[in-house]
């Protein structure tokens, strides 16, 4: 069975969580040129096309914020950690 381009776009997402962050960074704009693409296609459900754009905004956050938590300003930002400062 053919995934539609909404499953491969979720699909590919969630596999960005798995990468490095310049390698998630980068399949996450594809996704997100991919979406833009599709807007306007009316076989693509224009609902859970913008509730993938919302996922895809937060994606990019998460990962270009997670640099941050690894680097030790996580635990100084959550003072209820062992390690925080």
């Amino acid at each position: 069975m053919t995934e539609s381009p909404l499953e491969e776009i979720e699909r590919q997402l969630n596999r960005a969580t798995e990468l490095e962050t310049e390698d998630a960074m980068t399949l996450i704009r594809e996704t997100q040129d991919r979406l833009e693409s599709l807007e306007g296609d009316s076989s693509v459900d224009a609902k859970r096309r913008t509730e993938l754009e919302e996922r895809v905004q937060q994606r990019l956050r998460a990962v270009s914020e997670r640099d941050a938590y690894d680097g030790g300003l996580g635990s100084a930002m959550n003072p209820t950690d062992d390690d925080a400062p």
